[in-house]
């Protein structure tokens, strides 16, 4: 090959790098950002934007798709499909919910597929099992669970599972009533697990990926503390530790995870605050790097990420400190793909706020870039095709 056909195959190879985005690994290294949003506090709908990973910069905002409430959303490992909860009351006159399902167009908008009453109202939060084939929903005020099949074309199918929960907890206006905040299937995909803030309960499931059925396992719940208030959890990679963040105590809960048999074992509960600090909290928000050495957790009223590190032996945690959101109100935050920054999801301020994660002592830095956004929920990445 003489030097003026390498110029060119060089060039060529420039540009096509240039225009497919190609990272190391092979994938691209552009991705879109999904952000569910409230209505009713001004949104329209789901958000779109595009995230370069290497500058940290959010661009070209985009409607993806109009749908009431999407306050949570998931994705399928494939990124074809979007689902999202509508979190109201009513449902074509039904005290319910709804869940809605859209297709994943190649620049980012959501084609809708269907809608179906999630079973109980405001549903709150929204997950696929490990199979991709079935979605399980938490309705809030409802104080259930439901779980529905994935057909072929993506859309739902009626519901294959229903629990309704029953019990309160000592905090009488947040916990008169099981208040079902989170369900997601075990590492292994045999179990599900739901938080019920008015419970203080995590009850665990049986989770048949054949049909889609949930029965009560053997213990059938692990107790948080009284008036804790469990929102959410987070699995370490390995699957040995779970972590529960407790929205009214403002505080984080360890539990070692058996996954043989389901069971979950209280290890530690620490504050999400700063010492000293005599302020109204509630906690929202947990997730650990991608590295597994730190978690994070939000606290709106101190409108902060608290960062723990995590020791991975015992699987016990510290505070390394709280970090301001430059927002009102954090109710999500996600750890972007290189796990080298952060969104956060700042409800009452209406802005997305981007943090620099120093990997290696898991401590956040702003980096002056955000956007706006009316009432922003709830955080999804995607590739960008």
């Amino acid at each position: 090959m003489n030097s003026k056909s390498r110029s060119i195959v060089v060039l060529l190879f420039a540009l096509l790098s240039s225009a497919f985005c190609f990272s190391k690994n092979g994938r691209t290294s552009k991705y879109l950002v999904y952000v569910g949003a409230y209505t009713d506090k001004g949104a329209k709908g789901i958000y779109v934007y595009r995230y370069d990973p290497a500058s940290g910069q959010l661009s070209d905002s985009q409607l993806a798709a109009e749908t009431v409430n999407p306050s949570f959303v998931t994705i399928d490992d494939k990124n074809r499909r979007l689902y999202a909860v509508n979190e109201v009351q009513k449902y074509q006159n039904e005290s319910s919910g709804g869940v809605s399902a859209f297709s994943i167009q190649p620049g980012g908008q959501l084609h809708f597929l269907n809608e179906v009453a999630s079973g109980g109202a405001d549903p709150c939060y929204i997950s696929i099992d490990k199979a991709g084939k079935y979605v399980l929903v938490a309705n809030y005020t409802g104080g259930s669970v439901s779980v529905f099949p994935i057909q072929q074309d993506g859309s739902l199918g009626a519901a294959t599972a229903f629990i309704q929960h029953k019990g309160s907890g000592p905090n009488r206006e947040r916990q008169e009533a099981a208040h079902a905040h989170w369900i997601e299937t075990s590492p292994d995909n045999h179990f599900a697990i739901s938080a019920d803030l008015g419970m203080d309960e995590l009850l665990v499931y049986r989770f048949d990926a054949a049909t889609g059925k949930l029965s009560p396992n053997d213990p059938s719940f692990a107790k948080a503390e009284p008036g804790a208030g469990p929102r959410h959890l987070a699995f370490a990679a390995h699957g040995k530790f779970a972590y529960v963040i407790n929205e009214l105590q403002s505080t984080v809960s360890v539990f070692s995870y058996d996954a043989a048999n389901g069971v979950l074992n209280p290890l530690q509960t620490i504050s999400a605050l700063p010492k000293g600090f005599s302020g109204e909290n509630t906690a929202a928000e947990i997730a650990i790097h991608p590295n597994g050495r730190f978690l994070f957790a939000s606290n709106r009223g101190h409108d902060s990420i608290a960062v723990f590190s995590i020791d991975k032996v015992k699987g016990t945690l510290r505070l390394i400190d709280n970090f301001s959101v430059k927002g009102r109100t954090p109710r999500s935050f996600v750890v972007d793909p290189t796990g080298s920054r952060m969104l956060v999801a700042n409800q009452d301020t209406g802005n997305i706020v981007v943090f620099r994660i120093n990997r290696s002592t898991g401590r956040l830095t702003a980096t002056g870039q955000e956007v706006k956004v009316p009432a922003p929920v709830c955080l999804k990445f995607i590739a960008a095709k």
